[in-house]
């Protein structure tokens, strides 16, 4: 009754601070543009702002929806509140919470991981600022080095090899299993490269993909 009555308060807490500090986001990130406008006496049309973000916005709005009902189980509410409000989940924090998951020897859904990845995700964040900081301040010396020609390949493949990395550890369990939806969604990206860009919309059928041979492999055995 103790363990459960910490973990209550807990909860209590988390969804506490996260509500509010969500909303002083939003506030910030919607209210920043005005201030901004209003100061400089340049105010946006908002008119226009509004068409301009009906052409990209639902798009957004599905893939925002998408992303929240993926992420939210794995991470808890702890780390998804952190990573929402942060960002920049798919190239930095949904690798570093399963990777830490996986080393604390954790199932995801249970308050275990949840702790786990709210801690995971807060060192995650403070790192990318101090490293961000540092960024800023060697731009100018490192410059021509970040800019050199034979250099620019390998900054493009950071992102393909941090997943490839990330992914062959999952596919070796069940490589028969895994096989299909991966070539299924290589050969969507090659037939349709501007899909690329849609990756949060794509997991979906990518997913169910998945769970439809799995579910399949499941009766074949059980009936066998």
């Amino acid at each position: 009754m103790e363990r459960n009555e910490i973990i209550a308060r807990y909860e209590r807490g988390t969804h506490l601070i996260g509500r509010a500090v969500t909303l002083v986001t939003l506030a910030l990130l919607v209210g920043a543009p005005f201030m901004i406008g209003a100061y400089l006496g340049a105010m946006p049309d908002i008119g226009a702002a509004a068409r301009s973000f009906l052409a990209v916005g639902l798009v957004w709005l599905v893939s925002s929806v998408v992303e929240f009902l993926v992420y939210t189980p794995m991470l808890g509410s702890g780390g998804s509140y952190l990573a929402f409000i942060t960002g920049n989940l798919i190239n930095m924090k949904i690798p570093c919470a399963i990777n830490a998951r996986d080393l604390a020897g954790v199932k995801a859904g249970t308050k275990e991981n949840e702790i786990v990845s709210t801690l995971s995700i807060a060192v995650s964040s403070l790192v990318t600022i101090v490293v961000l900081a540092a960024g800023v301040l060697l731009l100018q010396p490192l410059q021509p080095i970040l800019q050199s020609p034979s250099l620019q390949p390998a900054f493009d493949q950071v992102v393909p090899a941090l997943f490839g990395a990330m992914a062959y550890k999952y596919y070796r369990r069940n490589l028969r299993l895994a096989v299909w939806p991966l070539a299924m969604m290589s050969l969507v990206f090659i037939l349709l490269p501007a899909l690329q860009s849609q990756t949060s919309i794509l997991i979906l059928p990518g997913g169910a993909l998945a769970i439809l041979l799995a579910w399949l492999r499941y009766r074949k055995e059980k009936t066998a």
